[in-house]
Formats: structure tokens, C-alpha cells, sequence
């Protein structure tokens, strides 16, 4: 097995045949041919349908190998130059679009101080989605809503934010006095994540321990349409406070609850393989920014 036979396969799959990786890797089509052929007797196993042109079920175990291993590869050239003076290389970032609002500046700005050969693609996503491009090596690292249940991730708390309301002007919750209780809010229909959701997970344990069992309107898997839904008049939601932002013009209101509690967001990488020096200084950059920032945005705190 040498790293052709992986690369070649590999564009197999990435353009959709034999022909079209042959053109995209500007060779001929016999090469790929005895490559991807001489992979599939060293593994015993048909990787590629050749009827559709599809990976087989063993293919796409070995699709999701050969990724980790050039995303290995890159990081290794990474470190070598980053050794012979300032981190290089690309880091690939996954966070969540409430963090990401008011974080991502921040870091573009850091890198460009402190690390400018460091080249950052940002992907934004809910937690369920990065932290399995995460565990798949899409992605490098994550800002993420804890708790996260992904065996092949470590994680890291960053800070925690405030669980707010917004509801439409004019609601009847606007009108009662602040802050309400856990069961004023309970006794109206409401838009919540989606069930399973590490911020439902959340909010779901905190009304167990009331003994409250919420009335559903909708469940969205995304904390930003959530939110939206929100401001146009749709209904009441749940959300963290970075999520309703002051800027945000509009005719809604932020209300607080009481006892509805904080969620906490943090840092998160594979357990598998070393990070990068670039992935490393991206990381270290991410919490330095967090200690000294995460004060000033509103219903942040953070973590000890």
C-alpha cells in the first residue's frame, strides 16, 4: 500500500469515476485503474462499485482513513516549516453561529497580530454537525455547545452564557414582572431546539428538576433560525443570550427567568492524532481571546 494507490482512489470518489479522476489528476484512466485495483487486493475487499461508480460499504470505511492520513500529512509539513520559524500551515474551524458572531473578528484579528501565516477556514454549524465533521477530520478543532456526546472528542469549557427568552412585543409574558418564574413561561406555547441537541439536553434537564413539562410549538435545529423565528413574530424561544443581541432591531423583547439557568460552550478536538502547531496556536489564541473578552459581551461568563 503507497500513498498513490490511496490518492488515487480517493479522487475516484471525490469525482465521481474512474474517467473523471483520471482527468482531474491529469493522467490516464489505466493508472487509476491499477492503482484503486492493487488497494483492493492488498485490502481483499471491492472498494468501488464499478456499475455505479459509488464507494462500496468497505470504501467508505477507507474514504474516511485516507482523509485522516493527508489531513496527518498536511499537518506534518505544516510543523516542519512552523519549527523553522512563526505556525503555518491551515486550520480549519468549526463553531457555532452565536459564538462565531462575536468571536470570529476577534480571532481574524489575533491571527493577523500574532500568526499571520496561518491560513483559517471557518465552517459554522450546530454542535451535532461539527463534531461529527470533527470526529471525520473535516474539521481541526470546535467551539461547541457542551455537553457533547462524542466518545472520540475532547472537550474543554470556554465560558458559560444565560438561557434568555425573546418573545414578541406585546406577548403576554412581556407584560408580567421581570424576572419570571420557570412556571409562568410553561404555561405557553414555546420554540425550542431540537430534542437531543446539546442545548435541549440542557433546557430538558432543567425543567425535569421543576417538574414542568414544556408545550412545544416547534423544534428547530439551528439556535440562529431559532432565534429569527423569534424576532419576525412566530413565537417565543428559548435561546442563549448571544443569540438576541441588543443590535438586533425589531419588535420583540428579551425576557429573563428565573431558575432557567446557563449553558456552557467549549473547545473541542479529536482525542486521536496530535494537533497541528498551527491548530495548537489557533486553540491557545481561541482562549486568550476568551479570558480577556468574554467578560464584556452580554450574559457570558467566564469559566473558572
Amino acid at each position: 500500500m503507497d500513498l498513490r494507490q490511496l490518492q488515487a482512489f480517493l479522487a475516484v470518489v471525490d469525482h465521481g469515476g474512474f474517467t473523471a479522476a483520471a482527468r482531474a489528476t491529469h493522467t490516464v484512466q489505466s493508472n487509476i485503474s491499477t492503482h484503486v485495483a492493487r488497494l483492493e487486493r492488498q485490502l481483499d475487499a471491492t472498494l468501488i462499485d464499478r456499475s455505479t461508480g459509488e464507494p462500496t460499504q468497505e470504501g467508505e470505511a477507507v474514504v474516511t482513513r485516507i482523509r485522516r492520513i493527508q489531513n496527518e500529512l498536511t499537518a506534518l509539513e505544516a510543523d516542519v516549516a512552523s519549527l523553522q520559524g512563526a505556525p503555518r500551515g491551515l486550520v480549519r474551524v468549526g463553531v457555532i453561529g452565536t459564538t462565531g458572531r462575536w468571536l470570529l473578528p476577534l480571532l481574524v484579528q489575533a491571527l493577523a497580530d500574532n500568526a499571520p501565516q496561518i491560513e483559517l477556514v471557518v465552517a459554522e454549524g450546530s454542535t451535532s454537525s461539527l463534531s461529527r465533521r470533527i470526529v471525520e477530520g473535516d474539521l481541526d478543532i470546535g467551539v461547541l455547545g457542551l455537553p457533547v456526546d462524542e466518545p472520540d472528542l475532547r472537550t474543554t469549557e470556554l465560558f458559560s452564557e444565560d438561557h434568555v427568552v425573546i418573545a414578541p412585543s406585546g406577548h403576554p409574558l412581556t407584560k408580567l414582572a421581570a424576572p419570571i418564574s420557570i412556571e409562568q413561561l410553561a404555561q405557553h406555547e414555546l420554540l425550542l431546539a431540537a430534542a437531543g441537541t446539546a442545548f435541549r439536553v440542557e433546557l430538558d434537564a432543567i425543567f425535569k428538576s421543576a417538574s414542568i413539562t414544556p408545550k412545544t410549538k416547534l423544534e428547530v435545529d439551528g439556535i440562529r433560525l431559532l432565534a429569527s423565528l423569534a424576532f419576525q413574530g412566530f413565537g417565543v424561544a428559548i435561546v442563549p443570550a448571544t443569540a438576541a443581541p441588543g443590535w438586533i432591531g425589531g419588535d420583540w423583547e428579551r425576557i429573563l427567568v428565573d431558575g432557567l439557568g446557563r449553558r456552557a460552550v467549549g473547545l473541542a478536538n479529536r482525542r486521536r492524532g496530535m494537533p497541528s502547531v498551527a491548530t495548537q496556536a489557533t486553540a491557545n489564541l481561541i482562549r486568550s481571546i476568551v479570558r480577556n473578552e468574554a467578560d464584556s459581551v452580554t450574559g457570558l461568563q467566564v469559566l473558572s
